[in-house]
This record gives C-alpha cells, sequence and structure tokens, in this order.
C-alpha cells in the first residue's frame, strides 16, 4: 500500500468518526473517545484540539464539556482531517519533493511525479466523507450513502 497515513491522522479520523457516531446532536467527552478507541488521554487531546483550530470540531470546556461536529459530518472529508493534522508541516513530504533542487534531472522527474501522485492521493481522501465511513460502519447514516456529484441542503 502506497498511501501510509500517520497514526496521528489515523486517530483524528477515529475519534471524528465516533464523535458523529455517538454524538447524536449532543457532546462527546473525550475520555468516552479514549475508552472506547483505547487510545491514551494525553496523545488523543492535542489531536482534538488541533481538529477544533481547523474548525472540523466545536470544543466545550468544563466537567460537562466535550467536543462535537462543527458541521455536518457530509462535509467533512478524510482530506480535512489529514490537511488539519498535517497543518503543512509534513517535513518528510517536503524532503521527497524537494529533490528537484538537489539533484540533476532524474531528481526533477521524480519529483515532479511524487508531486502529481501526491495531488492525486489528496483529491481521493478529499472525496470520502465522515458520512460515508459512518454508513459504511453500518451504525452512521439513516439514509443512503451519498451519490457522487449529489449535495443537498436545507
Amino acid at each position: 500500500m502506497l498511501l501510509r497515513l500517520s497514526k496521528k491522522e489515523l486517530s483524528a479520523i477515529q475519534a471524528v468518526m465516533d464523535i458523529a457516531l455517538n454524538g447524536g446532536g449532543t457532546l462527546v467527552q473525550s475520555s468516552d473517545i479514549t475508552a472506547r478507541l483505547d487510545i491514551p488521554p494525553r496523545y488523543l487531546e492535542p489531536i482534538l484540539q488541533r481538529l477544533g483550530r481547523a474548525e472540523i470540531l466545536v470544543g466545550i470546556r468544563g466537567p460537562s464539556g466535550g467536543y462535537r461536529l462543527a458541521r455536518e459530518r457530509r462535509r467533512i472529508t478524510l482530506g480535512d482531517l489529514v490537511d488539519a493534522i498535517r497543518g503543512g508541516d509534513d517535513d518528510e513530504a517536503n524532503e521527497v519533493f524537494n529533490l528537484a533542487t538537489t539533484t540533476s534531472g532524474t531528481g526533477a522527474a521524480l519529483s515532479n511525479a511524487l508531486e502529481n501522485l501526491d495531488r492525486e492521493i489528496h483529491a481521493r481522501l478529499q472525496a470520502i466523507t465522515i458520512e460515508e465511513l459512518c454508513w459504511r460502519a453500518g451504525q452512521g447514516s439513516r439514509t443512503a450513502p451519498r451519490v457522487a456529484g449529489t449535495d443537498f441542503a436545507i
């Protein structure tokens, strides 16, 4: 498998799915998420905060606080989550894409090919919504999955 998501990215996806599946319009406490997903609280909390800064989640502080989705789950994509966690500082990818400046024409060709691949992967991630993943989990939407190209808002 060429695409490898980091542990943080996978944890972010799982946490958002957990909130989407268990929130039901109410706040989901991070302690409940960590218990269900078996993720240490000290590891998950910065991820949830980063998702809040990216306006994917809304976090409410206090003893009865928790997290909820900031927008409909059909409007949150895997690409949104990966972008939020990477935050534009993916040093490893930048090293690969900078081959063109450090090597001959072969480096430039490889760098160009990898940049194109990165764009294609990102486009694919942007096409997968949390709604679809919840539906695939068999617990999510009570309606059929979204058909590509349709989007209804009331």
